[in-house]
C-alpha cells in the first residue's frame, strides 16, 4: 500500500462527515504486479497490509460465549510499516505461533484485535487459540485504572506497604468466584485447583483500596511472624529504627499486628519500642497541657512501677490503680497520658501489655520527656 497518511486521513474525514464508517478502500490492491514492484524500486515509502476476507469472523469466547464479527467492522489491518518494523499484530501472533500457546487470556480491550489475530493464524497455517477476554479493572470512579486513579505497578503497591499475598489474593477474587468455598484468605496453592475460567465474571470490576487493605490487614494479623519481619524491616529501615533486641522486636509486632494495615502503619506502631524520643500527635494534646498536677502525678506513677516486681502487665496495672485510689482519680486520668507518653498515640494494644514489652527503660526514658513536655507547656 503506498497511500500516505494524509490521503487516508482525508478520506476518513470525508466519510465522518457523511456519517460513515471508514475502511481503507483496498486503492493499492488494484496495482498491478509490474506497477508494484517498479514504486518498490524507485524507493518510495511503502506499507504491508493484510488482506482481510469479506465474511464474518466467528469465534467461541470463554467467558462470552459466540462471538460474530462482520466484515465491514474490519479493516485491512497494516502488518509492516513503511520502516519495516512488525506491527503489534504480526508481533503477537508470530510469538504466539513460536511459543506454541494454546489459550490467549487478556483484556477485553484486545476483543477488537481477536478478529485479526484469528485471521492472521489461519494465513500462516497455524492452530488457532481458544481466546478468554477478561474485564478490565476500573478505578474508583469508574473509569479505565490509570496513573491519575491511585497505584498501578505492583512496585507501588510495595512501596505503600502492601504485602505480596494480599495483592494477589485480593486480585484474583476481584472478578472471580471460586465454587465450593465463601474463604475470602486463599493462597496460590488453595486457588490453584478451585479456579475454573467460566467462573470469572464477564462485568468490569472496581479496584477498592479500602478492600485491599483490609486483605492486607488480616495478612498482616495472620503471616508467620517470621515471615512478616522478612517483609517489615525495610519500613523500619526507612523510619531509622535500628533495632537491636529480637525478641522484643517479635513480641512488638505481635502485640500490634492486629491493627495496622499496611506495613508503613506497623513500623510505625512498633517504633516507639527502639527509639529515644518520640514525635506527640499535635504537640502535647490541649487535654493532658490543661491538667497542671499531671507532671506530678506521672512522677509519682514513675515511682510505683520503678518498685513494681516482676515488670510485667499485671504488676504495672496494680502499681498504677494503687496510685489512682491514693490519689483520687480514675485509672483512666493515668492511663490515656501514659500511652500518649509511651507511644504518641491515643490508641492501642492494651497499655499494660504495651509497658511490659517496652521495659522499664524504655518506658521510663519516655515517660521522663513527656513529663519535660507538659512542664514546658505548662510554663509557657
Amino acid at each position: 500500500c503506498f497511500c500516505s497518511s494524509q490521503i487516508l486521513e482525508s478520506q476518513r474525514a470525508e466519510a465522518e462527515k457523511k456519517g460513515q464508517g471508514f475502511l481503507y478502500p483496498r486503492t493499492c490492491f488494484e496495482l498491478e504486479r509490474g506497477q508494484v514492484e517498479g514504486r518498490i524500486a524507485s524507493g518510495e515509502p511503502h506499507i504491508i497490509r493484510f488482506l482481510m476476507p469479506r465474511e464474518n469472523t466467528r469465534f467461541n469466547d470463554l467467558l462470552r460465549g459466540e462471538v460474530d464479527v462482520p466484515p465491514d467492522a474490519l479493516d485491512d489491518f497494516i502488518l509492516l510499516r513503511s520502516d519495516g518494523s512488525p506491527t503489534y499484530h504480526l508481533s503477537v501472533v508470530s510469538d504466539d505461533i513460536d511459543m506454541g500457546i494454546t489459550h490467549v487470556v487478556r483484556g477485553d480491550d484486545h476483543l477488537s484485535n481477536t478478529p485479526k489475530h484469528i485471521r492472521l493464524f489461519e494465513a500462516l497455517g497455524a492452530p488457532v487459540p481458544v481466546f478468554a477476554h477478561l474485564p478490565l479493572v476500573l478505578g474508583e470512579d469508574k473509569k479505565k485504572l490509570s496513573k491519575s486513579s491511585g497505584a498501578v505497578s505492583v512496585e507501588e503497591f510495595r512501596e505503600q506497604g502492601i504485602l505480596p499475598q494480599a495483592l494477589f489474593n485480593y486480585l484474583a477474587l476481584l472478578s472471580w468466584t471460586p465454587q465450593g468455598t465463601d474463604a475470602e484468605l486463599l493462597s496460590k496453592e488453595q486457588m490453584a485447583p478451585l479456579f475454573q475460567i467460566e467462573r470469572l465474571s464477564a462485568s468490569a470490576s472496581v479496584f477498592d483500596t479500602t478492600k485491599l487493605q483490609w486483605y492486607n490487614g488480616r495478612y498482616i494479623s495472620t503471616l508467620p511472624i517470621q515471615e512478616l519481619l522478612h517483609y517489615l524491616r525495610p519500613f523500619l529501615d526507612r523510619t531509622g529504627v535500628r533495632v537491636g533486641d529480637e525478641a522484643r522486636l517479635e513480641r512488638a509486632v505481635e502485640l500490634h499486628r492486629t491493627r495496622p494495615r499496611t506495613l508503613v502503619e506497623l513500623a510505625a506502631a512498633v517504633k516507639p519500642y527502639f527509639v529515644d524520643t518520640l514525635q506527640y500527635e499535635n504537640g502535647i494534646t490541649k487535654e493532658f497541657a490543661g491538667q497542671n498536677d499531671l507532671p506530678s502525678l506521672l512522677g509519682a506513677l514513675k515511682g510505683k512501677f520503678a518498685q513494681a516486681q516482676p515488670w510485667d502487665k499485671d504488676a504495672l496495672e496494680k502499681a498504677l490503680r494503687e496510685l489512682a485510689e491514693e490519689r483520687g482519680v480514675k485509672a483512666g486520668a493515668l492511663i490515656h497520658p501514659v500511652r500518649m507518653a509511651v507511644t504518641a498515640s491515643k490508641v492501642g494494644p492494651g497499655l499494660f501489655d504495651v509497658l511490659e514489652v517496652m521495659g522499664k527503660e524504655g518506658t521510663f526514658k519516655h515517660l521522663n520527656a513527656f513529663m519535660a513536655a507538659l512542664r514546658g507547656s505548662v510554663a509557657h
